[in-house]
């Protein structure tokens, strides 16, 4: 499109100039072929009176000293005037003019400056003086004493002739000079003209589709630069080296794009950003309606529970002692998970929130794991369960102690939790120079690839009926996950051939 756009733009200025030249060279071939010869005859008019005019007044001059215009030569024969004669040479060499001056006494040419004088005074006098149907439009000129018109004689010749009287009101003035060379001359102005247009329109062309081509590529390269503007391509420059207007143009066109492409960019930042923003909005509101419906799932099974067994006992469902006891445990066992969950809620809202104040502190990684086997020793027990630590090696974290217990808690409570009976569990605590580490291996079924990246999520359970027997809720890893980032630190699971391994990175140097 924008290729033909610029052709086109090409050759509209081509063929207007070609155009403007074409009317010119027309209008001088029709100026030159009527006007030349209207042209032509104002001179020659202009030419014989001046001549006239001339003649004259050297005659007039004569006839006041009280000479005439023949006089006698040293062989005693006849000579006209050397003014009068120069007069007459001059006109009839330089401008074409036949003059003769005639008597009018004896009606006889006194001179002239053709040979024939008497034959030229016989064809002025048939054609002018005895010419009674002289046409008004065949008079050129006219005075009281002299008169000019055009001649066109019986043989198909023109002439423009004059004749008049001189001052003395002897001598006769007539003067001729012919058309028929002047048609000559048109005809042939005309021939060279249309070879000299032919030529000039070829030439003509050439060079104004040189200039229009000179014209229009840059104004074809500013279009391409413009197109790609549209399609958000700013890699386009215009690199004229002109000094007029159109380089003003693409400099211009230059600016423009850069400062487009900046803002363009910074929109684009923009809104990857709210596109993001957008996105973690979303999330967020699936999170809490998934936050919602894992709250109200968790809850609907105690509260039915407590609801179930009260009402058993407001209607005296149990008569004995030991049947009101269960259903007063069963009743305050799930009022203490809901107390639990809605504690480790709270707990997990301030980690997410920023809201909780770790109070850290250096202490001892290995001995905080011994505590923690120590107090759950009776689980240990109860699964006759093979617990491997080694606890020769003092390990110390910078850290929240309390939070990173809990922490350790829930790793070691979920591995006895999930091991088999007489299983094993590896507990391994290390350090290098930028991180502490801690993993709790334990023997026993593994968790579905799809399902490892989700154990982080509140209220997951890849087991909940299992979950339920020991009394998980599906917060405690998200807790996990909250203590140990909010430390800087990262958590991860992964499976093993026999088993599954949880654990955790906490930077060790202080903050």
């Amino acid at each position: 499109m924008i290729k033909k756009f610029s052709h086109s733009l090409r050759v509209k200025i081509t063929l207007i100039i070609l155009l403007l030249i074409s009317i010119l060279l027309l209008s001088i071939g029709i100026l030159n072929n009527f006007g030349l010869t209207w042209y032509y005859q104002n001179e020659k008019v202009s030419e014989i009176h001046e001549a006239y005019l001339k003649l004259d007044n050297e005659v007039k001059k004569l006839s006041e000293d009280g000479q005439t215009i023949i006089g006698e030569s040293e062989d005693n024969g006849s000579v006209v005037n050397e003014r009068v004669s120069n007069i007459i040479l001059d006109y009839s060499n330089k401008h074409n003019i036949t003059i003769a001056l005639v008597d009018s006494m004896t009606n006889k040419a006194i001179y002239s400056s053709q040979r024939e004088g008497d034959m030229f005074l016989d064809r002025i006098q048939e054609g002018f003086i005895g010419n009674k149907n002289i046409k008004k439009k065949d008079i050129l000129y006219k005075s009281d004493n002299y008169t000019i018109i055009l001649h066109n004689t019986q043989k198909n010749s023109s002439f423009i002739e004059g004749f008049g009287y001189c001052s003395d009101n002897q001598t006769i003035v007539i003067m001729s000079t012919p058309v028929a060379g002047l048609k000559e001359s048109v005809n042939i102005s005309n021939k060279f003209l249309i070879y000299v247009a032919i030529i000039g329109f070829i030439i003509t062309v050439i060079i104004t589709f040189l200039i229009t081509k000179m014209i229009t590529s840059p104004i074809l390269q500013l279009a391409e630069i413009s197109n790609k503007m549209g399609k958000l391509d700013f890699t386009a420059r215009y690199d004229g080296k002109r000094s007029d207007e159109i380089q003003t143009l693409g400099q211009n066109m230059n600016y423009m794009s850069d400062r487009l492409k900046k803002a363009i960019s910074k929109l684009q930042e923009a809104n990857e950003v709210l596109k993001e923003d957008i996105k973690r909005k979303e999330a967020i509101d699936e999170m809490r309606k998934d936050f919602i419906a894992n709250v109200s799932h968790e809850l609907k099974t105690p509260i039915a529970l407590i609801q179930g067994y009260a009402e058993g006992l407001n209607e005296g469902l149990c008569e004995d002692e030991e049947s009101r006891k269960y259903y007063t445990e069963v009743i305050m066992d799930e009022s203490e998970k809901m107390n639990k969950m809605v504690k480790q809620l709270l707990t997990l809202s301030s980690l997410e929130s920023g809201n909780s104040i770790l109070h850290k502190e250096n202490f001892n990684m290995t001995s905080l794991t011994e505590g923690v086997l120590s107090s759950i020793s009776i689980l240990i027990g109860e699964k006759n369960l093979e617990v491997d630590f080694d606890t020769s090696k003092d390990i110390f974290l910078y850290a929240d102690e309390f939070k990173i217990e809990e922490v350790v808690t829930n790793y070691i409570s979920n591995a006895i939790h999930h091991v088999n009976d007489n299983g094993t569990i590896k507990i391994d605590v290390s350090e290098d120079e930028r991180n502490v580490y801690f993993s709790v291996y334990n023997t026993g079924n593994q968790i579905p690839e799809k399902d490892l990246a989700n154990v982080w999520e509140k209220f997951f359970k890849v087991d909940k009926a299992h979950s339920r027997s020991y009394g998980g809720s599906g917060i405690g890893l998200s807790i996990v996950k909250a203590i140990v980032e909010a430390h800087g630190g990262a958590v991860n699971v992964v499976n093993k051939s026999d088993g599954v391994e949880f654990g955790f990175k906490i930077p060790r140097m202080k903050e």
